[in-house]
């Protein structure tokens, strides 16, 4: 196979840990806020798949207001009241989502052996900006890509095409990682080399793909080197 260039990191999920909002929640709403994280996410990304594949992406919106709308729909459906200082202390939380704590070994080692590194990911670049900064890993990434300048979330090929285009390289010389296994089979599908990182001891997507490996954590990537 041909030799690995470049490694392609999904953030939100991946890099930076989507329901560690859950703690503000459970705060703000006590016993919804394991609830509250898991509804919100899933909302947001039926959101960013319905604006894209919707009227070819005619009523596309940015992530950070799926990522409202996600939260105003997920509270609605759990009868939870939500003012408007609660919305704002939460959507500020999602730009300061925790970090994974493996995220700078893993980097420092890619780069030392080499290795262009970067973020591919539905986020809008103020978002990924923020998160990227709040986690201390400005040096250590050559490349930030977001979805927002074509206007087409993952899953859409022109999505996974942003890598490429940014590395100069081949789809078969970058890995693609993410703890998605949605976001993992559709970039294997686009011809990556991928890793989808397991957290959660979860089976993957029943339509006849597998990632190229599975892994528990973003430690698994070095593998492929």
């Amino acid at each position: 196979m041909e030799k690995l260039k470049a490694v392609l990191f999904d953030a939100y999920g991946t890099l930076f840990d989507v329901y560690s909002v859950g703690l503000l929640a459970e705060q703000l709403f006590p016993g919804h806020g394991n609830a509250l994280g898991v509804l919100w996410r899933d909302k947001q990304i039926e959101y960013t798949r319905l604006v894209t594949t919707s009227s070819d992406g005619a009523h596309y919106q940015p992530f950070w207001d799926l990522t409202r709308a996600g939260l105003r729909y997920a509270c609605r459906r759990l009868g939870l009241a939500l003012p408007a200082a609660a919305e704002e202390r939460l959507m500020n939380q999602y730009r300061h989502l925790s970090a994974f704590p493996e995220n700078r070994e893993v980097l420092q080692a890619l780069k030392a052996k080499g290795v262009t590194t970067g973020i591919l990911s539905n986020g809008d670049p103020e978002m990924l900006g923020i998160a990227v900064r709040s986690a201390g890993l400005e040096g250590l990434l050559d490349h930030v890509l977001s979805v927002d300048g074509i206007r087409k979330y993952k899953t859409h090929p022109d999505a996974y095409a942003l890598g490429p285009a940014a590395t100069r390289l081949e789809a078969r010389q970058i890995a693609f990682v993410s703890s998605n296994s949605w976001d993992a089979l559709a970039a294997t599908w686009y011809g990556y080399r991928t890793l989808w990182v397991n957290r959660s001891a979860l089976p993957f997507e029943e339509l006849g793909t597998q990632p190229t490996r599975t892994g528990t954590s973003l430690r698994d990537v070095l593998a492929f080197f």
